[in-house]
């Protein structure tokens, strides 16, 4: 029989132990270290999701690495003080709260900070203030701009994610308030009709006027980048962030842009697998790519707390590539031996590198009262199973969504890094969206999504322009048997809200100001692949 010798390892616990933010506010969280010895270092995580999400940080393995671990609940969140105001205040309260840990008589001086989507947000925000005693920190999953990749996307507004996360960041701050002894009765009876049927939420029109979201009227009155915005930007300056960073990504998570973009400007180890946003599984949407593909057989937690400690000694690239299904470790980001290979889609439906004939282009009509419904993709939808790799052939049929297909391929191609669709196209209104998505069509039939794009455009109708829309990145092999298809449409909803055609946006529109367009797009568009030589 096996045995284990193993030592046990005594803590201390502090739950709800307060710390003073600057201007008084007090913030509250969980201290856990070991009960004896010391100084130590301190790992901190702060959430604004209330204590459940701290069960998932590794608190155990981090005290085994040495660590202390500090679970903070930001302001106006779980048990502490004051009201949650999105993103603004986690750069001086992270600062703060470094300040206090380095005074404590069980720290060393030396923190370091963790942590997935609003949580890394709040690391690299506080990294961006400079506290002296932070030395490292890993950010997963988190975007590099409050409004690029965030609330807009190629100037469309992220609809179902921000109700999403809108709808439940209003819950908690309701039952903050109940706590705290206020009567919210009102504000539960506003917010439960949208949390029961977001869908009927989503169709609200004008979009402005779904209520019981606290910020609702500032994302959607700024459809573009100005001083709101802005001001929001200065909250998390790359350029004042100096400590070492890790990145984690996956290939289906709504901030895919967000973390490359944070690892370009800050460097730092990368890791990017097959995921949708949070979960690290092996299975993603309606593809299992092996238990390889998990984050768990991929040690990825361990590297964190190695890279946390200083002891990384992993590539500076490690990348899942789909369709080979393994892991793959690179120099860098992207691989520099890519060739980026147009193939342009044809008037006939084909997807080629041949040179496009002078031929009618391809046209339809788009109503955004019937627009595209999403299905699939980089997605954080109330609707937890319409994420990642799905079957397209149902939307395929649709008269407003144009296909562009290869051949069955005689060998495999391996599409990995930045990619983006460019169309030479017309439309008959004033404004309009463009909506790209790359597919993977099966021996079987399925049309299995891989990544997909949008850009919101004002033109002058019926005079043809050039239109780019990034589809961000993939790791993506098409096997032999397998075909490459390329969907073009007008809308993708509830991912993004719709585009009136009025030159307004659905924020201010009414259904009857909604205009039909009749889209045309020439066969000398194309999309731009990064073929890796295999």
């Amino acid at each position: 029989m096996a045995k284990l010798n193993r030592a046990p390892l005594p803590l201390a616990a502090e739950h709800d132990t307060p710390v003073p933010m600057r201007d008084g506010t007090i913030l509250r969280g969980d201290v856990h270290r070991p009960a004896s010895g010391g100084p130590f270092p301190t790992m901190l995580v702060r959430s604004p999701y209330g204590e459940g999400s701290f069960r998932m940080t590794p608190t155990i393995p981090a005290l085994e690495a040495g660590f202390a671990v500090v679970l903070q609940h930001c302001r106006g969140r779980g048990s502490s003080d004051g009201t949650f105001r999105p993103w603004l205040d986690e750069g001086t309260d992270g600062y703060d709260t470094i300040e206090w840990i380095c005074a404590q008589p069980w720290s060393n001086g030396e923190v370091v900070a963790s942590g997935m989507s609003y949580l890394a947000g709040c690391a690299l925000q506080a990294a961006a203030t400079r506290p002296p005693g932070l030395k490292a920190v890993v950010a997963s999953m988190t975007p590099h701009d409050f409004y690029d990749g965030l609330k807009y996307h190629g100037g469309a507004f992220a609809l179902g994610s921000a109700l999403n996360w809108g709808s439940m960041q209003s819950m908690l701050d309701l039952l903050h308030r109940t706590a705290a002894g206020e009567d919210v009765g009102a504000g539960f009876g506003a917010l439960l009709p949208v949390i029961g049927d977001p869908a009927r939420a989503a169709r609200t029109l004008p979009l402005r006027d779904i209520p019981a979201i606290p910020w609702w009227q500032e994302w959607t009155s700024h459809p573009r980048r100005d001083a709101y915005w802005e001001g929001l930007a200065e909250t998390l300056r790359h350029d004042r962030i100096e400590v070492p960073v890790m990145h984690t990504a996956g290939w289906f998570d709504l901030f895919l842009a967000g973390t490359l973009e944070n690892h370009r400007r800050l460097g730092g180890p990368l890791v990017i697998g097959p995921w949708s946003h949070g979960p690290g599984t092996a299975g993603t949407g309606a593809l299992d790519f092996g238990f390889a593909a998990s984050a768990a057989a991929a040690r990825l937690e361990s590297r964190q707390l190695e890279f946390l400690r200083g002891a990384d000694r992993g590539p500076a690239v490690r990348i899942f590539v789909m369709g080979d299904n393994v892991w793959r470790d690179e120099e860098a980001w992207p691989p520099a031996r890519a060739v980026h290979t147009r193939y342009h889609l044809h008037s006939d439906g084909s997807l080629s590198t041949d040179t496009p004939a002078r031929t009618a282009p391809s046209t339809f009509v788009f109503d955004p009262r019937d627009p595209v419904p999403t299905v699939g993709g980089p997605l954080l939808l109330a609707d937890a199973t319409n994420v990642g790799p799905q079957d397209q052939r149902e939307v395929e049929l649709r008269h407003d969504v144009l296909c562009f297909t290869t051949d069955v391929l005689e060998s495999d191609i391996e599409v990995t890094g930045p990619l983006q669709v460019t169309l030479r196209a017309a439309t008959s209104a004033v404004s309009t969206d463009w909506t790209a998505k790359l597919v993977d069509v099966h021996p079987d039939g399925r049309a299995m999504s891989v990544i997909d794009g949008i850009l919101r455009a004002r033109t002058e109708p019926d005079s043809p322009a050039e239109f780019v829309i990034s589809l961000v990145a993939t790791s993506q092999v098409f096997k032999a048997g397998h075909r490459i298809r390329v969907e073009i449409s007008s809308s993708n909803f509830p991912r993004f809200d719709l585009n009136p055609g009025n030159g307004r946006t659905s924020a201010e529109s009414t259904p009857d100001e909604f205009v039909v367009q009749r889209q045309t797009v020439f066969p000398d568009s194309h999309i731009t692949l990064p073929i890796v030589p295999r």
